[in-house]
């Protein structure tokens, strides 16, 4: 039986590999928050309002020794300069729908801008904001577990770090999948392989950089003959 294209792919089927990465990172993050001491409303004020990861748990050992609120929001924009490019990428398909343009521009995610790429263009702009508030709501659902968690007992949390790298390595296949191209794998591998070699405690920076220089020097790959009759 062939695999199924995008255009049989429903929202819910597109969004449930982020679901099962997000419900529990979002737990570990108000799990953690509530543990530091915070209260489990800011945590899902947190995630309904800042939305990203990375920043979110960087942000529990700050809030807990203290910084500045300056300091944190600096950190968080250092840390997401990368959805610039995202976004960037994704112009010319964003929704016609003002509020829906801003929402799905807020709500640009590692994960859901990989969901979203691995959709031909044209199918992009009438799922983005839909997909991306999905994304969210499983980000705030299990934000919610791990604050109420957080609040009654100590459970352990080993192991859930893989989560995380478990999700992109999935998101990564079905990029591969969708687009049957792996010199973008090999060209990150090298690069992460360089940072590693070069700077290991700036691995991922200098990975990012490689990899940006990369994608401006190859030649643009024509569209499959199949969309581009479509678009």
């Amino acid at each position: 039986m062939p695999r199924p294209t995008s255009n049989t792919l429903s929202i819910p089927s597109l969004t449930a590999p982020v679901a099962m990465g997000y419900i529990p990172l979002g737990a570990v993050f108000g799990f953690l928050f509530v543990q530091a001491g915070g209260p489990g409303w800011l945590a899902l004020v947190s995630s309904l309002l800042i939305y990203a990861g990375a920043a979110q748990f960087m942000m529990v050992p700050m809030l807990a020794a203290g910084l500045p609120i300056g300091a944190i929001a600096l950190a968080t924009l250092v840390l997401n300069l990368r959805h610039v490019f995202y976004g960037l990428s994704l112009l010319n398909t964003l929704p016609a729908n003002r509020w829906l343009r801003w929402y799905s521009i807020f709500a640009l995610t590692d994960e859901t801008y990989s969901v979203l790429t691995a959709l031909p263009a044209r199918e992009r702009a009438p799922r983005m904001a839909l997909l991306s508030a999905l994304n969210q709501g499983w980000w705030v659902l299990g934000t919610a577990l791990g604050a109420v968690l957080g609040a009654q007992a100590q459970v352990g949390l080993t192991g859930l770090d893989f989560v995380l790298a478990a999700l992109f390595a999935v998101l990564a296949v079905e990029q591969w999948r969708a687009r049957r191209d792996a010199v973008p794998v090999w060209v990150a591998a090298a690069a992460y392989a360089a940072g590693n070699a070069l700077m290991p405690s700036q691995a991922l920076a200098i990975a990012i950089a490689l990899c940006l220089l990369a994608t401006a020097l190859r030649p643009a790959r024509p569209a499959p003959a199949a969309e581009t009759a479509h678009d």
